[in-house]
């Protein structure tokens, strides 16, 4: 396919008041685009116009909710003409916890924003982007292919929406439309400084887990970058830090074995073990 020129295009971004999902909006704006920026937060419509009055609309809706989405999907249409690219950005990630000791709703929760909430927002989006011969955007994470030991709901989802990534590159090409899925590593959002720095039990497996030059931080600006000139591009996938890309190229000769060192690694069953007696089982 041909440069995806962003001038004058319309972008749909989920989760878009914070961290990556501001500086995406933000990046895309100064490359010629409108955005409409869906979020929870009540205050997502004054948020929009501080990011810019004319150019951007904010729209509160959940994602786990459809209608939701097909409204603001409308709103957008209606204040710009069109959708061209759709980024399913929002997510969560709960806290570090063994499967064993964490709460069934909160594993329904992860599920239910990361997955549900995902094919939600392409859903709503897809005609838009049949008709425009646009782009899905999805974003994932380097745990698709890593253990997700102490995070297994979240690991599960982003492992569901690399395949949701695969599929809809093949189903919407005949369209003239693309796919894009992004797998990022540790970007410097609230989310991580929640759900990783204010944990030591969670840092302390991450450094068991992961070799220390794979866990390079990105800003949200320098993530924001990379998707939009993934979308100028077309591009199938995008991964950063880009030195992740070996073990997702090789996951299936690496994995098992990370995986049997890992099963005996008795320094991370201790940590394990502090996981597992956390409040929640």
């Amino acid at each position: 396919m041909t440069a995806f020129e962003l001038a004058g295009k319309v972008v749909l971004i989920t989760g878009g008041t914070g961290g990556l999902g501001s500086a995406t909006a933000r990046t895309l704006l100064s490359r010629g685009a409108r955005v409409g920026i869906v979020d929870l937060r009540p205050d997502t419509p004054e948020i929009a116009a501080r990011i810019s009055s004319s150019h951007a609309v904010g729209i509160t809706a959940d994602v786990c909710d459809r209608s939701a989405l097909d409204d603001a999907v409308a709103h957008v249409c209606e204040r710009f003409g069109r959708v061209d690219v759709v980024i399913a950005n929002a997510g969560v990630m709960g806290q570090g916890s063994t499967l064993r000791a964490t709460p069934a709703p909160a594993v329904d929760k992860v599920l239910a924003v990361n997955i549900n909430g995902v094919v939600n927002t392409v859903n709503a989006a897809m005609e838009q982007i049949i008709a425009n011969q646009g782009q899905v955007v999805l974003i994932s994470s380097v745990f698709a292919f890593l253990n997700g030991v102490g995070a297994i709901p979240y690991a599960m989802s982003k492992a569901a929406v690399e395949q949701l990534g695969r599929g809809l590159r093949v189903e919407l090409a005949r369209h003239g439309a693309s796919a894009t899925t992004a797998y990022f590593s540790l970007i410097q959002t609230d989310m991580i400084r929640n759900g990783v720095d204010a944990d030591p039990a969670i840092t302390e497996m991450l450094a068991r887990t992961s070799p220390r030059p794979l866990l390079k931080r990105l800003e949200p600006d320098q993530a924001a970058e990379a998707v939009v000139q993934a979308i100028e591009h077309r591009s199938p996938r995008l991964i950063r830090p880009a030195r992740w890309t070996p073990l997702s190229v090789l996951r299936g000769v690496i994995n098992p074995a990370i995986d049997g060192r890992l099963a005996h690694d008795r320094v991370l069953h201790a940590i394990l073990g502090k996981l597992d007696g956390r409040p929640g089982r």
